[in-house]
């Protein structure tokens, strides 16, 4: 029996942790020949060092939950499994900050800093996305309001060139990576760049107190001018979500944290603002999550200035009926919107549909790009829309990865 090459190299530095791929590790429909499941930065390093000389296509994957999202990759040979690299490096809980390997589940980091009650601000959608995965697809959810996004909470990382070489940026380091900012170069680059391999975050206190209040409209631009209101109130809520299904009415969630005392003052000051229909109880069962399915519908990113909110939730209404396109859109007030379109929309239709919204989220300074999506449908659009500094993009992926080893195709532009 002849021998393969290259997983003999792979089993040297991952033993049985690397393999032959079968369908189950395929990114986006497209398959791989080859599975390595390093458990280390260093191994991780070899990896890479191995995949250069054999001239191998590689994307890296945690826990896969947003293994569809992004354009699918132009060739495939090695999927880098990295939840072996798992586990807290370090927590300083008097200096509110924590280490943390890139394979590691948040809900697990999320646990083991409650104990210290202290959390990373960061909301997930999906149960076992890794800090990793969160970081290539730059994930935030409805406390982004009051915390920030990944881009305020990430202050160093470790990451792997394509070539193998191990680099460093940000706080808790030893060396620094000069020239560029790369914790935010790195932040939603769909492992494009580099792989990341560990992450220090800054923490905050775990609330001690947190009510949530909604209430229901039947129109858009009303609910989107109340959750605008609330956004920039003095109730600093933690967050402010928006609810439009594709048929009823249209809910807005609002979430308050901090003392008791406090808390209760504010959500008083938060239902007045709601109107006669607000209500208290537990968030919502949406809240927080995505309105589509990854595996079989449409899902869009709408962005907006906060001011373009009410018209960004009525466009989409309008669209939808234009088009005769069911179209479900939930998200945050301060202007980051998810909307799904149903499992079979035709792709001429969505096409349509997208071409719509950019429109409209770009007359408020926003975008819309097609996260997932089934394959017809991604052959019929462009996903990404028009992105300024896409040159500079290519001429940085091109310095980093010249070879373009590193999910080729994922990104915008083809990078």
């Amino acid at each position: 029996m002849t021998s393969d090459v290259i997983l003999d190299d792979l089993r040297k530095v991952c033993d049985e942790g690397a393999r032959t791929a079968d369908d189950t590790d395929m990114v986006a429909g497209v398959p791989a020949r080859y599975v390595a499941s390093p458990a280390t930065t260093e191994e991780v390093s070899e990896v890479l060092r191995l995949a250069t000389e054999h001239d191998l296509r590689v994307v890296a994957r945690g826990a896969g939950t947003k293994l569809d999202w992004g354009a699918a990759p132009t060739g495939l040979d090695l999927v880098l499994d990295t939840t072996r690299i798992s586990g807290v490096v370090e927590h300083a809980a008097g200096d509110l900050v924590v280490v943390v390997l890139a394979g590691t589940p948040v809900e697990t980091l999320q646990a083991t800093l409650a104990d210290s009650g202290q959390q990373l601000a960061l909301d997930v959608a999906e149960d076992g996305a890794t800090v990793g995965g969160v970081v290539a697809t730059n994930t935030s959810g409805p406390r982004r309001m009051l915390y920030g996004t990944l881009r305020d909470l990430l202050i160093g990382v470790t990451f792997v060139r394509s070539d193998g070489v191990v680099a460093k940026a940000g706080g808790k380091v030893v060396k620094n990576v000069a020239g560029y900012d790369f914790g935010k170069l790195l932040i939603g680059s769909y492992g494009t760049l580099g792989l990341v391999t560990q992450v220090a975050f800054r923490l905050h206190p775990l609330p001690m107190a947190s009510r949530v209040l909604s209430a229901e409209f039947r129109d858009a631009e009303e609910a989107g001018r109340v959750a605008a209101e609330l956004t920039n109130s003095q109730v600093v809520p933690s967050a402010v979500e928006v609810d439009q299904p594709a048929d009823g009415p249209l809910t807005v969630a609002v979430l308050i944290e901090g003392t008791q005392d406090g808390v209760s003052g504010r959500a008083a000051v938060t239902a007045g603002l709601l109107g006669a229909g607000a209500a208290e109880g537990q968030a919502p069962s949406w809240f927080g999550r995505y309105p589509f399915d990854a595996s079989e519908e449409v899902g869009l990113k709408l962005t907006t200035e906060i001011a373009g909110l009410p018209k960004l939730l009525t466009a989409v209404r309008h669209a939808a009926d234009r088009h005769g396109v069911p179209i479900g859109v939930r998200g945050s007030a301060t202007g980051v919107l998810y909307a799904a379109l149903r499992a079979g929309t035709k792709p001429e239709a969505v096409a349509a549909v997208v071409e719509d919204l950019r429109l409209a989220a770009g007359s408020y300074g926003g975008s819309v790009v097609v996260l997932t999506a089934p394959a017809a449908v991604r052959d019929a659009l462009d996903m990404w829309g028009p992105v300024p500094g896409l040159d500079l993009m290519r001429r940085l992926k091109d310095q980093l990865d010249p070879d373009h080893h590193l999910a080729p195709g994922r990104f915008v532009g083809g990078i």
